[in-house]
């Protein structure tokens, strides 16, 4: 176990996680006189809003995703530690994380708990083997070459049945990432991989939306989730509300119908985007401090994002529970922000009652359906109205915002060359895959749980039946 040592006595501020609302919150502190470690368990900042782009083949993976010590190398005061943080002492006021075998204990005076959700099962966590999220660049990866893959199976099969199977992709989870991602299989199977291939025709995949909730897109009102699944409708996308998936398995899933009735799914390419759960770091909050969580586990913050009882303790982006505050960027940007104006403005004697509460500016919502279509919502100032509009317009807009926001003017550049040749032209730059960006994340988990058994159970197991050389979890079929 190491305990990195203080440089200097200036008060350090902690940061967990390196997304929106940690890497905005270690740049606000930039001219502070205060000491910033960033902990995190990547070593990248993720613009995770443009995640399904990267597994369909639009853009590469680290136009998106820039190393945090990059993004921080000119700012002095701070320093980024590599490492999955697993424990929050509020009494001792330390974080502990560890990097493989290595635990490394690093005290604070403020903290900025910026760790994220990742995705819900809601309770099934086992769909996990076969259906993985839209969470990390393993999830983008891996699904990159089971939609491929799937087509490559395809091609080499002669059973009609297992053809039909195969080209069946379903998107369980009809937010925007679902939306996103099942417009963006539906365009990669019409128009990239149209005539690339001589046994099948990907024009006649088929692409599923389901959602146990009765609309497309809930948060964005009845109008605009309704012209989004029309123009679904239109890349011939079957969107399936009010279906509840209640078993899942290699082969395909089981959905309930709102009249309790049951009906299989045969498909093997399944992708997840249906819920959200925040880190597990907000139940030892929860335990220390008295706080309270939500159903998501999200932390039920005081107005000014601090926990109850630790007024340098602040929970911001997806692990926050706040009225009126989506879990998007911007609310974790904003948060981030708002969390690094306390800290200084603590050096300068303000106390925690002299705070004012923190405040979300909505600037509004956009989601992307396909090539020129998009849905876009943005408040009207000094009203309770909202401006929405569809189409071309609102498509224009989601790629100018986005550009914005992704961190570095030569990601920026190639995200934007890469936009330009994927939407003007059927082709798109990023179709590799390897074996290992589909079957590592599986076999990680066959050899975590292989490690959790002791040794005379392996060996009795050994004793007693010949070893398999291919776990069940990483069959050699890319699914």
């Amino acid at each position: 176990m190491s305990s990195p040592t203080p440089t200097s006595a200036r008060p350090h501020v902690v940061i967990v996680g390196s997304g929106f609302g940690g890497l905005f919150a270690a740049q606000r502190l930039a001219k502070a006189d205060v000491d910033v470690t960033l902990i995190a368990k990547t070593t990248h900042h993720l613009f995770q809003p443009m995640l399904y782009q990267v597994a369909t083949g639009i853009i590469a993976e680290g136009e998106i995703a820039p190393a945090t010590r990059v993004v921080l190398r000119k700012q002095k005061n701070s320093k980024v530690l590599l490492g999955d943080v697993f424990e929050i002492n509020l009494e001792a006021k330390t974080v502990t994380s560890r990097l493989l075998e290595r635990v490394t204990v690093t005290p604070y005076d403020s903290l900025i708990i910026a760790a994220g959700a990742d995705q819900s099962y809601f309770g099934n966590d086992h769909f996990a083997e076969y259906a993985p999220g839209m969470k990390t660049i393993d999830h983008a990866l891996e699904l990159r070459g089971r939609i491929l893959g799937a087509f490559e199976q395809a091609e080499l099969s002669d059973d009609p049945e297992e053809r039909a199977k195969l080209l069946t992709f379903v998107v369980v989870g009809a937010g925007p990432t679902g939306v996103e991602l099942a417009g963006q299989i539906a365009e990669m199977s019409d128009k990239t991989l149209k005539g690339t291939f001589r046994n099948i025709d990907p024009t006649e995949a088929r692409v599923i939306l389901l959602d146990a909730a009765p609309a497309v897109l809930p948060p964005f009102g009845e109008k605009l989730g309704k012209k989004a699944a029309l123009r679904l409708e239109k890349l011939g996308v079957e969107v399936q509300l009010n279906a509840m998936v209640v078993d899942l398995d290699y082969d395909g899933l089981t959905v309930k119908e709102k009249d309790g009735t049951t009906r299989r799914i045969e498909s093997q390419c399944k992708v997840w985007s249906a819920g959200v759960q925040a880190s597990p770091l907000g139940k030892q909050l929860a335990e220390q401090s008295g706080v309270e969580l939500d159903r998501a586990g999200r932390v039920k913050v005081n107005p000014d994002l601090s926990i109850p009882g630790n007024p340098y303790v602040f929970v911001v982006g997806d692990m926050m529970a706040v009225d009126g505050v989506p879990g998007v960027a911007q609310g974790a940007i904003q948060g981030g922000r708002y969390a690094a104006d306390a800290i200084k403005a603590g050096l300068h004697g303000q106390t925690q009652e002299q705070r004012k509460p923190f405040s979300y500016y909505d600037k509004g919502s956009m989601a992307t359906v396909s090539r020129f279509s998009a849905v876009m919502q943005v408040p009207i100032p000094g009203t309770k109205k909202k401006f929405e509009t569809e189409g071309y317009f609102a498509w224009l807009g989601w790629l100018a915002l986005h550009l914005i926001y992704i961190v570095g003017f030569r990601n920026r550049l190639n995200t934007l060359v890469n936009w330009f040749f994927a939407f003007s032209t059927r082709g798109r730059t990023q179709l590799a895959v390897t074996e290992q960006q589909v079957y590592a994340r599986t076999a990680l988990g066959a050899l975590s749980e292989l490690e959790k058994k002791s040794v005379p159970e392996v060996e009795a197991e050994s004793a007693g039946a010949e070893p398999d050389p291919t776990p069940e979890g990483t069959k050699a079929e890319a699914s």
